[in-house]
């Protein structure tokens, strides 16, 4: 998809995956909308509520993507639309997911031990630049950088010490230890 590496890039995400409507990873919610389904079938709203919150997967999918579906609400046939009912996604642990006009989008925001060093290195990243600019040094200035030993970033600078060194154009990082 050639619109997939911009979306990656602005919304500062590792990986972009479609899933088809069904996929087994968004359970979704349905209820009834009481103010769209009151004035339409009053003395049937009880019944029409019932039908509604027994839907499984597969009664909201048809409804969603037929825009109409057919219920028994005490005895008699009544059609229902996507506009008489809230259909919402469950929170899935780990996952964020929102809904808009059919669309449903589930972000990942668990932080692993790689994801939070990478963040280290970018902050750190974003720092020397800000350094680089207020020292006056040209776009093509190489530099060595002198960082002072810290247990929380020492990791992360070894773990993503090229991208560092690449991003900033420093020819080494070296770790300056306290002197006691």
């Amino acid at each position: 998809m050639p619109i997939k590496d911009l979306v990656l890039s602005e919304v500062n995400v590792k990986e972009l995956e479609f899933m088809s409507e069904d996929s087994e990873i968004l359970v979704k919610e349905i209820k009834a909308n009481f103010k769209a389904l009151g004035p339409k079938y009053g003395k049937h709203m009880k019944a029409i509520a019932a039908a509604i919150s027994a839907f499984n997967q597969e009664d909201i999918m048809k409804l969603e993507k037929e825009n109409s579906y057919c219920i028994d609400a005490d005895g008699t046939e009544i059609e229902i639309s996507k506009d008489d009912v809230f259909i919402s996604s469950q929170d899935i642990p780990g996952l964020l997911v929102a809904n808009n006009k059919g669309m449903t989008v589930a972000l990942d925001v668990s932080i692993n031990e790689e994801l939070l060093e990478e963040g280290i290195a970018r902050e750190l990243i974003n720092r020397i630049q800000n350094i680089r600019k207020d020292a006056g040094l040209e776009v093509t200035d190489r530099i060595t950088l002198s960082i002072a030993h810290n247990d929380k970033i020492e990791s992360a600078i070894a773990s993503n010490k090229t991208y560092i060194c690449g991003e900033t154009l420093a020819d080494d990082i070296l770790i300056c230890h306290a002197r006691a």
